[in-house]
């Protein structure tokens, strides 16, 4: 079911500036007994999103009660909320009063093997690189166009999740999540101010991991770095933890702090396991 500005539709207007320039944001919420996990976070994300576009986003009370009717009965599903610039003429220039267009939609939990999270997958370097834009970097803009690209190289190498590259040919995430590496105890992800997504999971794990005893760096990141990690893992609010277990000829295990951030994350409701 899909609700666009809270009626039943499926339908935008042809003049809508998110189909004609990306102009909006989104997030991806997974669903799990009726309630969307880390649903303040998203939200905040959403209202930053807004924020850094000058896009005047729907007040939440407004959005939490159109997502409540699509997932009142559902026990696991993937919720989008999509907020576009709305309607506008010809031109980059947007109209000073336009009103935001808002589309809700649910859909049926991915049928990714449940053998991911436990056993791991297997992965590669893109060939395909991100661009720099600090002004759209970590939110969650709806020009993708670079992922598409991306996402099309996964099928040639048969693997779930590929790792892509900014243009100076430095690790920045997975094509549809971030990446973590582990060194002995020191736990590192890539600095994303010129580029990449900010998750809500990769959040979550840099505020907590400290609990585990784990040193916490953000910074660049390189394909060496990668190859002489102890641990990799991608995730994300839909597939929560992806252990890699092979990185083009490089061997891994799953290892030992990953398991135990899958399990932090579990008992924080902050990812579905099941």
């Amino acid at each position: 079911m899909i609700l666009i500005n809270g009626k039943p539709n499926d339908s935008i207007s042809a003049q809508d500036r998110g189909l004609h320039y990306g102009d909006g944001v989104f997030e991806t919420i997974a669903v799990l007994n009726g309630q969307g996990l880390c649903w303040q976070r998203h939200i905040d994300r959403l209202v930053r999103g807004c924020e850094r576009l000058g896009i005047n986003c729907p007040p939440e009370l407004l959005l939490q009660e159109e997502s409540d009717r699509l997932c009142s009965n559902v026990g696991k599903g993937v919720l989008k909320l999509i907020v576009t610039r709305g309607t506008g003429g010809r031109g980059y220039q947007p109209a000073a009063d336009s009103d935001t267009t808002r589309i809700i939609s649910l859909y049926d939990w991915p049928d990714y093997p449940h053998d991911y999270q436990n056993e791991g997958v297997r992965s590669c370097f893109c060939e395909a690189r991100l661009g720099h834009n600090p002004q759209l970097a970590e939110i969650k803009h709806l020009n993708r166009l670079e992922q598409v690209i991306l996402q099309s190289e996964l099928a040639s190498h048969n693997v779930p999740e590929g790792i892509a590259l900014d243009i100076s040919g430095h690790v920045i995430e997975g094509v549809r999540s971030n990446i973590f590496t582990v060194t002995v105890d020191t736990l590192s992800t890539p600095d994303l101010s010129q580029c990449g997504i900010a998750g809500i999971i990769r959040q979550i794990i840099l505020e907590n991991a400290a609990e585990l005893g784990m040193k916490i760096s953000v910074g660049t990141v390189t394909k060496d770095d990668l190859f002489n990690a102890d641990e990799i893992f991608f995730c994300n609010s839909i597939i929560g933890v992806w252990p890699v277990i092979q990185l083009e000829q490089k061997q891994l295990d799953v290892g030992h702090y990953t398991n135990e951030l899958k399990k932090m994350l579990s008992a924080m409701g902050a990812i579905v396991t099941a």
